[in-house]
């Protein structure tokens, strides 16, 4: 099968999952009482989602290329570059959720109607485990991948920086949607106000520097695919000039 297709099917797959996720939010809003709006853009500002929706667009650029243009050569390095973007994010929220967050739903899950229920757990499972589980394989075995220079880390590690940034300037001047408090932070351990800023920047930093190791595996797994694509090549038998 086409790996485009898999890529595809890898887009859906996320995007259903937030979407998902969007139901919830919408269907918790009504029920307390609190502002949509506020609600819908601190669900678009998780890093959860934001890199979710980045992975769904990257993939399916990706998908459309492979498509448009069969063969076995290299895929572009702008493509190349966007799928190695979102794999490190997607991978490492796997990771996080699954060590850190799961088994610590949000109070009102408790009197969510089973159909809420179900979405939730949807948007979960398929953001937090599927979509990582699949950038691993992407990594590993997707066709057609184009190694990146060392220099690509810089980029990498971007976007998780600048998510950061704009979470801690933005989490003291929104106010919880509950009202409980006048701050509002996406996640617990980057809230200051729970153990203080030398907790939250220690998790920072942490993770920050999971994203160059895993940014880093990224890159040295891609060229060590393409160097080994291109000696396979080379070694085909060939008839005219011509692969055989």
């Amino acid at each position: 099968m086409h790996w485009a297709w898999f890529r595809i099917a890898a887009a859906l797959t996320g995007i259903s999952g937030v979407v998902a996720g969007f139901i919830v939010n919408v269907d918790r809003a009504a029920r307390q009482g609190q502002g949509l709006g506020d609600v819908l853009a601190n669900y678009f500002s998780l890093f959860t989602i934001v890199s979710s929706v980045l992975s769904v667009v990257a993939l399916t650029v990706a998908a459309q290329w492979m498509l448009r243009h069969p063969g076995t050569s290299p895929e572009p390095v702008g493509i190349a570059m966007a799928i190695a973007a979102v794999t490190g994010p997607v991978i490492l929220l796997g990771i996080v959720f699954n060590v850190l967050l799961r088994g610590d739903p949000a109070p009102i899950a408790a009197t969510d109607p089973g159909w809420v229920s179900f979405m939730d757990s949807w948007a979960t499972e398929t953001l937090h485990v599927v979509l990582p589980i699949y950038f691993v394989l992407d990594l590993l075995f997707a066709g057609r991948r184009r190694g990146l220079p060392w220099s690509s880390l810089a980029i990498i590690v971007s976007y998780p920086l600048a998510w950061t940034v704009y979470t801690m300037v933005r989490g003291e001047r929104v106010v919880n949607p509950d009202g409980s408090t006048p701050w509002w932070y996406p996640y617990g351990f980057l809230d200051p106000h729970t153990a203080g800023y030398v907790s939250a920047f220690t998790y920072i930093g942490g993770i920050l520097f999971a994203f160059l190791l895993l940014g880093a595996a990224i890159i040295g797994i891609g060229r060590v695919r393409e160097r080994h694509a291109a000696h396979q090549e080379a070694s085909r038998p060939r008839i005219g000039g011509l692969p055989f």
